[in-house]
C-alpha cells in the first residue's frame, strides 16, 4: 500500500478555475513544492509568472483548448506552442468532442499528433471528457491517443457533467497501447478515491483537494 507522500507523487495539484487570483495559484505551487507533487496544473495565463517565482522547483502543467475543447486545431496548436514558449513542462488538451460525437475519429487523431509535434518532447495528456462519450466512442478515443503517440489519455476536465470513474479506467487499460499511461481527474473527494485509481493503474490523479484530503486524514490519525 502506498504511503499517503507517495500517493501525492502521482497528483497534477490543481487551480483552474474562471476566477483563480495570483494568491490561489501561488498558494497552490507553495503546496505542491512542500508535498512534492507531480505537478500543478494552472491557467496559461499564469505560466510565466509561476515559472519566474519558482523556477525549476515543480513541474508546470497547463491546459489547451479547456474546458470544451472545440477551438480549431491551429488555435490548439498556437496555444500548445505559447505554453511551452512560457516554461510549461506538460499539456493537458481536450479533445474536438463534437468530432467525437460526428464519429470524425481521423481528424481528432489528426489533431492530437498536431499538438504532441507542438508540445516539442513536453508531456502530452489527452482529455476525452468521458461524461459525454459512448463507450464505442471511449474506445475510439484510446485508439487514436495510442495512434497519435500521446503520453496520457484522461477522462474529464472536472468542468463537465461527471468525472473519472473505475469502469472508465478498466476500459481503458483495455484499449489503450503499452506506452500510454492514464490520468484520472473529476470527482476524486477522498483519500479511498484516490488509494482506488491508483490500485487500478491510473499513473496521475487530476485533482485540487489531494492535500487537503491528506492532510485531514493525518491530523485524524491514519
Amino acid at each position: 500500500m502506498m504511503t499517503m507522500k507517495e500517493m501525492l507523487h502521482h497528483v497534477d495539484h490543481t487551480q483552474l478555475k474562471a476566477y483563480a487570483t495570483w494568491e490561489d495559484i501561488e498558494k497552490l505551487c507553495r503546496e505542491a513544492v512542500e508535498y512534492e507533487t507531480a505537478s500543478v496544473c494552472i491557467p496559461p495565463c499564469y505560466i510565466s509568472r509561476v515559472k519566474e517565482a519558482f523556477k525549476d522547483s515543480l513541474k508546470i502543467c497547463t491546459v489547451v483548448g479547456f474546458p470544451l475543447g472545440y477551438s480549431v486545431t491551429e488555435a490548439k496548436v498556437a496555444e500548445t506552442r505559447q505554453a511551452v514558449a512560457d516554461g510549461a513542462d506538460e499539456i493537458d488538451m481536450v479533445v474536438n468532442i463534437s468530432d467525437v460525437k460526428n464519429k470524425d475519429f481521423d481528424k481528432v487523431e489528426k489533431e492530437i499528433a498536431a499538438l504532441k509535434e507542438a508540445a516539442d518532447g513536453h508531456v502530452l495528456k489527452v482529455i476525452i471528457e468521458t461524461c459525454y462519450l459512448t463507450e464505442d466512442e471511449k474506445i475510439a478515443m484510446c485508439r487514436a491517443v495510442t495512434n497519435a503517440k500521446a503520453d496520457f489519455i484522461k477522462t474529464s476536465t472536472g468542468f463537465g457533467t461527471g468525472g473519472a470513474t473505475l469502469e472508465d479506467v478498466r476500459l481503458f487499460k483495455e484499449n489503450i497501447g503499452p506506452d500510454v499511461k492514464i490520468k484520472a481527474a473529476g470527482g476524486i473527494r477522498s483519500v479511498e478515491d484516490m488509494e482506488a485509481f491508483l490500485d487500478a493503474g491510473v499513473s496521475r490523479l487530476g485533482t485540487s483537494s489531494a492535500i487537503e484530503l491528506v492532510k485531514g486524514k493525518e491530523a485524524r490519525g491514519y
